[in-house]
C-alpha cells in the first residue's frame, strides 16, 4: 500500500512489546484485579449478572440469547458465542457499562461464515484502502485459516486501533493479530508526557479524574487509584496513550462505585473560559486518526463550539463534532465542516463502493439494502431488522471515500423507539432500542421501581442527583446534575424501565457540558 513519504523516526515500539502491552493493559482492561472484593454497597453478583443481562437484551448489537454471563466478585464471565468479533467486544462493553462490574473475562466463541483466505485477504485489504483514513498506513495484511496479522508502522497508538477496528468489521475475520508497530517522530520527557494525559483526563467528561493519579516512567505510564466504572477506567487508558508512550499499566487504578459521587466532581465540573475550551477541544482533534490530518478551526463562544474548515470524507466531520462533545465545558457543538472528497468519483462507482461494503460487514451484508447516490449523496432504502442494523448502514456509507452525506430511509421491521448515543465505543455511535410492543404493561409503581433501578445500575448517572415521578405512564424527571450527559442517560434510562413517555426536567448545573 502506498503511503506518502514519513519523517525520520527516532523512537519505535517493537511490533511484540507491543502486542504484549495491548494484550495485557487494553484488552484486559476490562482490567481484572487480582485482590479480593466485595461488590460495591449492597450490590450482589446476583444483581450484576441480571443487570448486565438487562443490558445485553436492550443493546441489538449483540444476540443476548447465545451469551451466558456470570460473576464472582464483581467480574463478569461471558461465555458462548458470537458470529463476528465487533459483537464479541461490544458484549465486553456492554458489560462494562454496568455499575458495580469491576472486570470482564471475555470467552466468547467467535463462530464467522467459512471463507477463503484469499477472498478474505482481498476484503480486508479492500476494507483498509477504502476507509478514508486508514488508507493512509503503510501496512501489510496476511491471512491464515481466517486468522488475519496485520504488520507494518503507523505514528499513533490511535491509528492502530482504528486499524484494528476497519478490520474487525470485515465478515469472516475470525482472530487479529495486530503486529503493527507503532513509530514516534518525537522524544518527549516523562514530565511533558504526564502533564498532556494529565491534561486529556481532566478536560475528558467521560472520565472523573480526582482520584486518579499518573506516573510516568521511561516512557512507562503507570494509573492507579480509583474510578467509578470500568468505562471510565478503560478510558483512562485511552487517554493514556500519547505521543511518546511506551507501555500503559492500569493494575492499580480500582473501580469503585463511591468513586462517582458528588464531592469527588465538583471540582471537574465548574466553568470554563471559552479559552480553556478551545484548547481543550483543538487537543482532542489532534488524537482523532480521523480528524487530526485536516486541523480543523475551533471557535468557542459561551460554551458553544464551532468547528469549520474542509474535510474529505463524512466520517471525519462527524467524529470532529462527537470528539468536541466529550470535552468538558462543551455545551454544544455546531459542526459547519465541509466534506470536499479528493478523488472524482461517478454516481454509479460510489454506489458500487458502499454496496461492497455492505457486503463485507456481518452486520448489514444480510440484509436487502439499496444505494443511490447524486452529486456525493448517499440514499439508503430497504428493510432491516433493527436500528443498530440501520445505524450500521449509515456508520458504513459515512466511512467510504466520496460520501459527503447519507440520507438514511431504511425502514426497521420490529417495531421500536431508539436514540442514538456514543454509548459503548470511541468509534461509532451506536443506537439504543426500546420496544414499544411490549407484552406486558407495568403499572405506575412497577415503572417508578424499574426506572430506579436502571438509574442506580447506570454509571453515567448519580441516583442521589434524580427524582423520579410517574403520573399514567409517564416519568416524570429532575433534579440537578452536573452534565447534559448525565441528563441525556437519565433519560434513556426511564425509556428502558417501560415509560410510556418521559419529561426530563433535569437542570444542567452552570450549563457546564455533556
Amino acid at each position: 500500500m502506498m503511503t506518502p513519504d514519513r519523517k525520520p523516526i527516532i523512537r519505535t515500539i517493537h511490533h511484540k512489546l507491543f502486542h504484549w502491552i495491548v494484550v495485557g493493559f487494553v484488552v484486559a482492561g476490562l482490567a481484572i484485579s487480582q485482590t479480593m472484593y466485595a461488590a460495591p454497597g449492597d450490590l450482589t453478583d446476583r444483581e450484576i449478572t441480571n443487570a448486565v443481562q438487562d443490558e445485553l437484551l436492550y443493546n441489538t448489537t449483540t444476540p443476548s440469547y447465545q451469551i451466558d454471563i456470570s460473576t464472582s466478585d464483581g467480574i463478569v464471565m461471558l461465555e458462548g458465542s458470537v458470529d463476528n468479533l465487533l459483537s464479541k467486544e461490544r458484549a465486553a462493553s456492554i458489560a462494562a457499562s454496568v455499575k458495580g462490574v469491576r472486570g470482564v473475562v471475555n470467552k466468547l466463541n467467535v463462530h464467522v461464515p467459512e471463507r477463503s483466505d484469499v477472498t478474505l485477504e482481498k476484503d480486508v485489504e479492500e476494507a483498509i484502502l477504502m476507509d478514508p483514513a486508514a488508507d493512509k498506513y503503510e501496512v501489510a495484511v496476511n491471512v491464515n485459516n481466517g486468522e488475519v496479522t496485520l504488520t507494518g508502522k503507523v505514528d499513533s497508538w490511535q491509528e492502530k486501533q482504528l486499524l484494528a477496528y476497519v478490520v474487525k468489521s470485515v465478515t469472516g475475520v475470525k482472530k487479529l493479530q495486530n503486529a503493527v508497530e507503532v513509530s514516534y517522530d518525537v522524544d518527549r520527557s516523562d514530565m511533558e508526557i504526564r502533564n498532556e494525559i494529565e491534561s486529556l483526563l481532566r478536560n475528558d467528561v467521560r472520565v472523573d479524574d480526582a482520584l486518579l493519579e499518573v506516573e510516568v516512567n521511561d516512557g512507562y505510564v503507570e494509573l492507579a487509584g480509583t474510578v467509578g466504572s470500568l468505562l471510565e477506567k478503560q478510558q483512562a487508558l485511552t487517554n493514556a496513550w500519547v505521543p511518546g508512550v511506551f507501555g500503559v499499566n492500569a493494575g492499580d487504578l480500582e473501580v469503585k462505585d463511591w468513586a462517582r459521587e458528588e464531592k469527588y466532581r465538583n471540582g471537574k465540573y465548574m466553568v470554563r473560559s471559552d479559552e480553556e475550551i478551545w484548547e481543550a477541544v483543538k487537543d482532542v482533534l489532534r488524537y482523532d486518526p480521523r480528524v487530526s490530518a485536516f486541523q480543523p478551526d475551533v471557535s468557542v463562544d459561551n460554551g458553544t463550539v464551532r468547528l469549520t474548515g474542509i474535510v474529505d470524507n463524512l466520517k471525519a466531520k462527524r467524529s470532529a463534532g462527537e470528539d468536541a462533545r466529550n470535552v468538558v465545558g462543551v455545551s454544544r457543538v455546531k459542526n459547519y465542516l465541509k466534506v470536499r472528497p479528493v478523488e472524482d468519483i461517478t454516481d454509479k462507482k460510489l454506489e458500487t463502493r458502499v454496496e461492497q461494503a455492505f457486503m463485507r460487514d456481518p452486520f448489514v451484508r444480510k440484509y436487502e439494502v439499496y444505494v443511490d447516490a447524486s452529486n456525493g449523496v448517499v440514499s439508503l432504502s430497504g428493510s432491516v431488522n433493527n436500528a443498530f442494523q440501520r445505524s450500521q448502514a449509515e456508520e458504513l456509507a459515512s466511512r467510504q471515500k466520496g460520501v459527503v452525506a447519507v440520507e438514511n430511509y431504511i425502514n426497521v421491521e420490529s417495531p421500536a423507539e431508539y436514540t442514538y448515543y456514543n454509548y459503548y465505543g470511541w468509534n461509532s455511535v451506536y443506537p439504543l432500542v426500546f420496544p414499544d410492543d411490549r407484552d406486558v404493561f407495568l403499572s405506575d409503581r412497577e415503572i417508578m421501581q424499574e426506572v430506579n433501578q436502571q438509574i442506580r445500575w447506570s454509571p453515567f448517572v448519580n441516583e442521589e442527583d434524580i427524582d423520579v415521578v410517574v403520573n399514567n405512564g409517564t416519568v416524570i424527571l429532575s433534579g440537578l446534575v452536573q452534565t447534559t450527559r448525565e441528563k441525556a442517560f437519565a433519560g434513556i434510562n426511564a425509556r428502558e424501565a417501560g415509560a410510556v413517555n418521559v419529561e426530563n426536567n433535569i437542570v444542567v448545573e452552570n450549563n457546564s457540558n455533556r
